[in-house]
């Protein structure tokens, strides 16, 4: 079970509108690479994890990942809250405003909606870890990248924080590999009375 604190992970202050960087900025709420995959993903593959380690690092990151999807959504919010309809029109989101108004909606930066294929849940320790592994780097990449557009500070710094967290999910889930591949190498003796199979 969770307990949820009302608080954000990291503030998140925006003063000025900027639907153009909401636009963007929305992939990682809905995207491929975004947080709410990140999260679906995380907690779905700790069923079938060998170990309590890595069953406990794909809970607690994919947790994590709900407050980012929290935090990307204040984000946008706040960038969409004061800009005017043309504003709106002039970013390219007039087509989302008229199904959305200024509602936060799962889409990908290109405004394709969220979608399960996004996930990936093989069952297989060693798949699942290293397709985690691959996914904290895609997020980092996109921080990055929706760094480099911003010019805001106030938009900057929470991108930053999000960034770095994708690299400490990284090192984590390395270890959790690491863990697993020790785990399937170990042998597996099982004892009855009297004898060893």
């Amino acid at each position: 079970m969770w307990t949820y604190e009302k608080f954000l992970e990291y503030p998140i202050k925006i003063k000025n509108p900027n639907p153009n960087m909401a636009k963007t900025i929305i992939t990682q709420y809905g995207g491929p690479d975004g947080e709410l995959a990140a999260s679906l993903r995380y907690l779905s593959q700790r069923f079938t994890m060998i170990t309590p380690q890595a069953i406990a690092t794909l809970n607690d990151i994919g947790t994590e990942e709900l407050a980012h999807l929290e935090m990307v959504g204040s984000i946008v919010h706040q960038l969409m809250k004061g800009a005017s309809i043309e504003e709106i029109e002039k970013a390219g989101m007039g087509a989302y405003y008229a199904d959305h108004g200024k509602g936060i909606y799962p889409a990908s930066g290109s405004g394709v909606p969220f979608n399960a294929s996004y996930i990936q849940s093989k069952g297989d320790p060693i798949v699942d870890l290293n397709e985690d592994l691959a996914a904290e780097q895609k997020a980092r990449a996109t921080y990055e990248y929706l760094i480099n557009m911003a010019d805001d500070p106030d938009v900057i710094e929470p991108l930053k924080f999000l960034r770095e967290r994708e690299v400490v999910h990284y090192q984590r889930f390395g270890e959790a590999l690491r863990i697993v591949q020790e785990r399937l190498q170990e042998p597996h003796l099982f004892v009855m009375p009297n004898k060893i199979i």
